[in-house]
């Protein structure tokens, strides 16, 4: 029988993770396909106008890209066996900082360990690659598609801001992250308590498919994290699989449950990716300026699927990093400054009084001159303003 859903993604892709994550953990019937089948390439991301995953094809034919987009859909709907966004106001503004910085702010310790270490990982990845395609295409093409994809995949750790001078911190930085969110889970199952948030989704996507099932960074979290490794587990898990915890909050955490070192792991988000979405925030402000005449419903670019309006520098723990700047990271963004704006005026007080106890309020007021939005499965510049 043919499930409702069709999810087209790859087991090594990074968000292709997040979606497979939410939809096990809500129990939602699905078939995974390649996406690096003939059939995708040209029926799905012909009709997407790009060949970008995860995607969903719903029932009715109804194609669904990107993680967030996917997520909100089957929220919805409701009647989610572990609803994915927090009622209280300061624990769904917790949940969309996750969010993003899963997404996002962990890309340059994924690109790194994916990449540079090809003694311990280049066999398992080649034949990951080859999983993503039919197999009939894998026997014929492995190996061309493989040499092409990991060439480009190894020419863009640069635009995360991975170099032989970054590479030392880089992983110092992702280590520190690891022992703190190990410590975090000692007290409950998930990010936020007893189950899974889209801050938890948001992390898994690197935390699975790059940073967990590689072979150099896996060995690397079961060593130093290994609550970690079973909160990897226990997100690719149908059931709840908590029974390494027994009293724990069995709901999400509020204000006056949540532990300690989640207040900790937000303020490393301050010092980790705040610099970051800063500089990319201001650097975006300029273009825009100096791009008056762009229409809304475009980005500007010369193809509606180009993702990259440049490259912003920033101090980043001590060296200076130049990264590419991406309009999608302003739409997740919008995700948590909107949902602030959307409180009364009590919530948004309590909630930036905690973003500012962790050094992160500042990022409460960071905005794009033009928003960004989605239509069609294309993000795009919304109009200006008159």
């Amino acid at each position: 029988m043919t499930a409702p859903y069709i999810l087209y993604g790859m087991p090594l892709s990074l968000y292709t993770g997040k979606v497979r994550s939410y939809l096990r953990k809500q129990g939602i019937p699905f078939e995974e396909r390649a996406a690096g089948s003939t059939y995708f390439r040209e029926k799905i991301a012909g009709k997407l106008g790009r060949w970008i995953i995860p995607v969903v094809e719903t029932p009715d034919g109804t194609l669904l890209q990107d993680g967030a987009d996917i997520i909100d859909y089957f929220e919805a709907q409701g009647g989610r066996r572990y609803p994915a966004v927090p009622t209280d106001p300061l624990m769904r503004a917790v949940a969309h900082l996750f969010e993003l910085y899963g997404g996002e702010g962990l890309l340059r310790p994924a690109m790194h360990y994916r990449w540079n270490f090809d003694d311990d990982n280049m066999p398992f990845i080649k034949n990951e690659f080859c999983v993503g395609m039919s197999p009939q295409e894998a026997a014929t093409m492995g190996d061309q598609f493989f040499e092409a994809a990991s060439s480009r995949m190894k020419g863009a750790m640069g635009f995360f801001g991975v170099s032989k001078a970054s590479i030392p911190v880089i992983e110092a930085a992702y280590s520190d992250f690891l022992r703190l969110f190990d410590a975090h889970l000692e007290h409950a199952p998930y990010l936020l308590g007893g189950v899974p948030s889209i801050g938890d989704y948001g992390l898994i996507a690197p935390l699975y498919a790059h940073l967990g099932r590689d072979p150099n960074p896996s060995s690397l979290m079961k060593k130093i994290a290994p609550r970690v490794w079973r909160w990897v587990e226990r997100m690719n898990a149908y059931d709840q699989s908590a029974s390494d915890y027994q009293d724990y909050e069995k709901g999400f955490y509020t204000p006056e449950t949540m532990p300690q070192t989640l207040h900790t792991l937000m303020a490393f988000v301050a010092e980790d990716y705040l610099p970051e979405i800063r500089a990319h925030v201001g650097f975006a402000n300029k273009w825009l300026s100096a791009h008056p005449g762009i229409k809304g419903g475009t980005l500007g670019l010369k193809e509606p699927g180009e993702r990259i309006i440049g490259k912003a520098k920033f101090n980043w723990r001590g060296i200076e990093l130049e990264t590419a700047v991406m309009p999608y990271r302003f739409y997740m963004l919008q995700r948590l400054t909107g949902a602030v704006k959307g409180m009364d005026a009590a919530a948004q007080a309590a909630v930036r009084t905690m973003f500012a106890e962790a050094g992160l309020e500042a990022m409460l007021d960071l905005k794009t001159d033009r928003r960004v939005e989605r239509k069609n499965n294309l993000e795009f510049w919304g109009e200006a303003s008159p």
